[in-house]
C-alpha cells in the first residue's frame, strides 16, 4: 500500500480524501493544512489521518503526494517533496504560469529522482494535444464559459455586473500565461492545455461570463500537421465551489490512484 500526503483540504481535497477512505492500494496517511485549521480538522477527521501543519512532519513517512491547496503550495510544498524523492500530483497547474517555476520544479524532480504529474483537471484530450505537439502544432485555442457568479472574486468584477448579467460577455482574451495569472482559480484548464501544446505564451485563451449556461463549458480547438482536433466538455460544478468542475476532483483522485496502479492510461 502506498502512503500518501494530501496537501490542502478544500473542495477538491475533500473529494480526494473521501474517495480513499477504503482504498486498498493507496492510503492518505497525512493531511497538510494551515496551522489555524489543524486542531479543527484533527477533531473532524479523528484517527483516520494525521493532520500536520509542517511538511517536515512527514519526513520518511510518505511515498507520494497530491497538491490540492492552490498556487502558493507549489513552491512551499511541491518543490521540497520532489527534492526528497517523493512523486507528486499537481492540481494547481495554473501556478506554472509564474516565470521560472516550471524550471525549478523540473530541477527539483531531477535532484530527487522523482516525478511530477500534472493533473488533467476539467478537460480531456490532453494526451492527444501532447502527441500532436511532436508532429507540429500550429494553433491551439481554449474558450471557457462559466455562469456569471462563478467569476466572483476575479478581475471580471471590475468590468462586468456579474450578479445582473443578462447576455454572454467576454471577460478575457489573451494568452494562457496572463489567463492563469489573472484568473488562478478558474484558468487551470487553460494552463494545462497550453503546457501540453504550444506553451503558455502561444496558446490563445478566451473567457466568458455566460448567464445562459449552468455548467462550466470548456472548448478546445487545435490544428497542425497531425490534422485538427476539437473538444467540448460541459462540466458540472462542485456544489460547494462553483468555480471548480467536478471532473477536476475526479481527475485528482485518478492521479493519486495511478501512483499504485499496475496499468495506467
Amino acid at each position: 500500500m502506498r502512503r500518501a500526503l494530501l496537501i490542502g483540504y478544500g473542495a477538491i481535497g475533500r473529494h480526494v480524501f473521501a474517495n480513499f477512505s477504503a482504498d486498498s492500494s493507496v492510503r492518505i496517511t497525512y493531511l497538510l493544512e494551515q496551522s489555524s485549521r489543524k486542531a479543527a480538522l484533527a477533531r473532524e477527521l479523528g484517527n483516520s489521518v494525521t493532520v500536520v501543519d509542517k511538511l517536515t512532519d512527514t519526513e520518511g513517512a510518505i511515498d507520494c503526494a497530491i497538491e490540492c491547496a492552490g498556487h502558493g503550495a507549489v513552491s512551499a510544498c511541491v518543490i521540497p517533496l520532489l527534492e526528497r524523492g517523493v512523486n507528486v500530483a499537481l492540481v494547481s497547474v495554473g501556478a506554472l504560469a509564474e516565470p521560472g517555476l516550471p524550471e525549478k520544479l523540473e530541477a527539483a524532480a531531477r535532484e530527487g529522482g522523482a516525478q511530477l504529474t500534472l493533473v488533467s483537471g476539467a478537460i480531456g484530450a490532453i494526451d492527444a494535444i501532447a502527441a500532436a505537439r511532436i508532429g507540429g502544432l500550429e494553433e491551439v485555442i481554449y474558450t471557457g464559459r462559466k455562469p456569471p457568479l462563478a467569476w466572483l472574486g476575479t478581475p471580471a468584477e471590475k468590468t462586468v455586473e456579474l450578479k445582473t448579467l443578462e447576455r454572454p460577455t467576454m471577460i478575457f482574451e489573451g494568452n494562457a500565461r496572463d489567463a492563469a495569472r489573472l484568473y488562478p482559480k478558474n484558468a487551470n484548464v487553460a494552463a494545462t492545455v497550453s503546457l501540453a501544446g504550444l506553451g503558455l505564451d502561444h496558446t490563445r485563451v478566451i473567457l466568458f461570463a455566460d448567464p445562459t449556461v449552468t455548467k462550466n463549458i470548456h472548448h478546445v480547438t487545435a490544428r497542425g500537421a497531425f490534422g485538427e482536433l476539437e473538444i467540448t466538455l460541459a462540466g458540472t460544478p462542485l456544489p460547494e465551489h462553483p468555480q471548480t468542475s467536478s471532473l477536476a476532483a475526479y481527475s485528482a483522485v485518478r492521479a493519486l490512484r495511478d501512483f499504485a496502479a499496475p496499468i495506467r492510461f
